[in-house]
């Protein structure tokens, strides 16, 4: 029997500090996400970061948190009981951090006699830190607690028709007739050597402006090209002329080299260069989170204003869009036949 397991990245249980710290040292820990050795991973994490980020970060999901708890599990629970109605096989839904895991989410499939698992990790370009780390976990559990299970892992989507189709409907429904001299395309960001450590030819990547429009296989998982690749499609399927748009990439920490340019620099700059009035829309996720409505819509509008910006326009992630539920449920449907 087969079923599917949706897999997006989590939430701590609450807005507190209490609540935050366990979350983030699940998340920081991680050594996909901050990959260098263990004890120095460890002294970075739990000796520096978690002394002041869990406050910080509480305050931050504080002003996003709703009466019907984390918008990220929220919305992502109605994206899944959607999807569902769509498809004839049983649909979980899973978080890598947190109490909603993987685990459970593979158990709730075995209880109703799932044996073949569709995995589709909910990030349209791949990454390290982000479909890797949800993979390689996955593996680890059906080998030790799933061994009947057959796991098929869902490739990244970010250039997929159906996808591009219903993210470049979605933008021109929300931009509507919003005038606006600049689209920014802003993606998560990801230390550069993120990149070297994915490419498979170990020599391709140079992140030089030429290596991601020059073809390779090395494309397959190089998370810089599929963001390029995602904005190039939807630029053309929407029509947006050269000097309209703009791609950047927002969240980061100290001491890394990250992927530049870098979302909150490029837009604090604009209203030197006359660019007032801008669409901010976030293609590295599909579901609304704390950086898509706490760093974008909230303060990274707060700074463009206050830097003289005049209007900031924040477009959605798809979430439970009817069109995007339908793109998923026909993979599915492709997929169980």
């Amino acid at each position: 029997m087969k079923g599917v397991l949706l897999v997006n990245l989590g939430s701590p249980e609450s807005p507190t500090p209490k609540d935050v710290k366990p979350y983030l040292d699940e998340f920081l820990m991680d050594k996909y996400v901050i990959d260098v050795p263990y004890l120095l991973r460890a002294l970075l994490v739990r000796g520096i970061i978690l002394r002041k980020r869990p406050e910080n970060s509480a305050e931050a999901y504080a002003k996003i948190w709703t009466d019907e708890g984390s918008p990220l599990i929220v919305l992502s629970k109605k994206f899944k009981n959607k999807v569902e109605k769509l498809v004839d096989v049983p649909v979980a839904l899973a978080m890598r951090y947190g109490t909603m895991t993987i685990q459970k989410g593979l158990q709730e499939l075995k209880d109703k006699g799932v044996t073949e698992v569709m995995l589709l990790a909910l990030y349209p370009q791949y990454a390290m830190a982000s479909t890797t780390t949800i993979w390689a976990l996955t593996d680890e559990l059906q080998k030790k607690h799933f061994p009947e299970m057959k796991i098929t892992k869902v490739p990244a989507f970010y250039n997929k028709p159906d996808y591009i189709e219903a993210l470049s409907n979605s933008i021109k429904k929300h931009l509507g007739n919003y005038d606006y001299d600049k689209l920014v395309f802003s993606y998560h960001g990801i230390p550069e050597r993120h990149i070297r450590k994915t490419d498979v030819t170990k020599s391709h990547c140079k992140i030089n402006g030429q290596c991601c429009v020059t073809p390779s296989p090395a494309h397959e998982f190089c998370y810089r090209h599929h963001c390029y690749e995602t904005t190039r499609q939807v630029v053309e399927k929407l029509g947006i002329p050269e000097g309209k748009y703009q791609l950047t990439f927002q969240s980061r920490l100290a001491g890394d080299k990250w992927l530049e340019p870098y979302t909150d620099v490029v837009i604090n700059e604009y209203p030197k260069q006359g660019i007032r009035k801008i669409a901010v829309v976030t293609p590295a996720f599909v579901t609304d989170c704390l950086e898509t409505l706490e760093e974008i819509a909230m303060r990274a509008q707060e700074e463009f204003i206050e830097n003289g910006g005049e209007e900031f326009l924040t477009i959605p992630c798809m979430n439970d869009e009817d069109e995007w539920c339908n793109v998923v449920g026909n993979w599915i449907n492709d997929w169980s036949k």
